[in-house]
């Protein structure tokens, strides 16, 4: 533990991969490693890898490849990593090793062993869902490994903080037991797995007492945290406690579903969270929904955005969408359009189906020709900036609370940081985590710029 070799960790992909990242960075540090900034400062370089999608995979090999053009040993961990075990180390003999999350715990002396030359066989990929008992609230005996689980130590929870800035993720649980056709996420992620709400707890504070003034709430679900710990309403209690802990609280990755009342009404209502909803939507037709094993349609989600705003006019409200899976028919796509044209949403993604190994929608008949996938995501796209710069615009005039980030743009209430646009701040020197209001006076698309007050 004296010998402070240098590491340096590249992280890909969501927040989540971030929670985890720090989690590996806190284990390296308790183990003697020293944590190097540059990639060209390092002994080793670890990178945390994305498998969630085909481009996702790509950056992922571009930058395992690119760290080891540095000259240092490099070592893929993460998802891809995961999923692919030792094929991906096959095809990728640049990377000394290939872990799993089974080696979390001890990535120390995995990374002793590649500096001193031992290899180690990767492990062939396998579905995590196996490793954790079928019922929910059997699962927290599970000794399988769960990363960004790690145990708080004392005051101090398994975390070394690696970004800066005045927002944090803050894992609530891992893995998902949902069996949507287009998604491979829940075999290398693994069965949902809450954390406990003290663990959660002490982590927040962690966090605020290392500047974060908001936690942007991440899982692969969270509308089911706590269904494993015997009480669906755990995030309803869980929130006024982590809002009097950061001046900000924000929910993300919930299943329309799965969203109760009672948890709208927590959101909306709150003090200190902030009135953001992100909203799983995927389509709009009832028929495509079924075919991806999801639930609703376009008039029971149109339904659950009114109940929200009946309670939170101002809430904002982000989502993705799938256009071209398989079976699409013109009329379900005229759904989706239709719906995206009266949601009024703040912020969607849009993508076209691909198929993805492992998932049950890569064998389902009525595959869309690539050519008309790409023409329907272009056209979905173009309407959700459309529709979401009306959006932005009808906020001219309204006061916002802007958290600040650097170079004197922020995110409102409605915005979820690096992904759902900016706020331009002027009128008076603001600084980075400075928590101000403002009036809205202009926009451009969903960006926006607001005078001081």
């Amino acid at each position: 533990m004296t010998s402070k070799h240098a590491v340096s960790l590249v992280t890909l992909g969501c927040g989540r991969n971030e929670v985890d990242s720090d989690e590996l960075a806190a284990r390296l540090d308790n183990a003697g490693w020293r944590l190097a900034e540059d990639g060209a400062d390092a002994d080793v370089v670890v990178v945390n890898t994305c498998g969630f999608i085909d481009s996702a995979r790509k950056d992922s090999v571009d930058s395992l490849l690119s760290a080891a053009d540095s000259g240092a040993k490099v070592v893929a961990v993460g998802c891809m990593a995961e999923r692919y075990g030792n094929e991906l180390a096959d095809a990728l003999p640049e990377a000394a090793a290939v872990l799993s999350f089974d080696d979390y715990p001890d990535i120390g002396d995995r990374l002793d062993d590649v500096l001193a030359g031992r290899t180690r066989p990767a492990h062939a990929p396998r579905d995590r869902r196996t490793l954790l008992p079928i019922t929910p609230v059997q699962r927290s005996a599970s000794t399988a490994e769960v990363p960004g689980h790690g145990p708080a130590s004392g005051p101090r929870p398994l975390r070394h903080r690696l970004g800066g800035g005045p927002a944090a993720p803050l894992k609530l649980a891992s893995g998902c037991d949902r069996r949507c056709t287009f998604c491979a996420i829940p075999s290398f992620r693994g069965a949902f797995v809450s954390r406990r709400p003290d663990e959660i707890v002490t982590e927040a504070e962690w966090l605020a007492g290392h500047g974060v003034r908001e936690l942007l709430l991440v899982s692969e679900n969270t509308t089911s945290y706590g269904k494993d710990l015997g009480d669906l309403r755990a995030l309803e209690k869980l929130l006024p406690r982590l809002a009097a802990v950061a001046d900000r609280v924000r929910v993300s990755y919930l299943q329309p579903a799965e969203l109760r009342p009672g948890l709208i009404e927590a959101i909306a209502g709150t003090p200190g969270v902030v009135r953001y909803f992100d909203l799983s939507f995927q389509h709009a037709s009832g028929t495509l929904l079924r075919r991806m094993r999801r639930f609703g349609d376009r008039e029971r989600f149109l339904e659950l955005l009114d109940s929200i705003r009946a309670l939170a006019p101002d809430a904002g409200v982000r989502s993705n969408f799938i256009v071209g899976f398989p079976g699409e028919t013109d009329a379900e796509f005229g759904e989706v359009t239709a719906f995206v044209e009266e949601a009024r949403l703040d912020a969607i993604g849009v993508f076209g189906y691909s198929d993805e190994e492992g998932t049950e929608a890569i064998g389902l008949p009525g595959k869309i020709d690539p050519a008309l996938v790409t023409e329907r995501a272009t056209e979905l796209s173009l309407l959700a900036d459309e529709m979401c710069t009306q959006r932005a615009e009808e906020r001219i005039g309204a006061t916002i609370e802007v958290l600040v980030g650097s170079g004197g743009k922020g995110w409102a209430a409605h915005q979820a940081p690096d992904i759902d646009g900016s706020v331009t701040v002027t009128g008076g020197p603001v600084s980075a985590g400075d928590l101000v209001k403002a009036q809205v006076t202009g926009a451009t698309g969903v960006n926006l710029e607001a005078a001081l007050l």
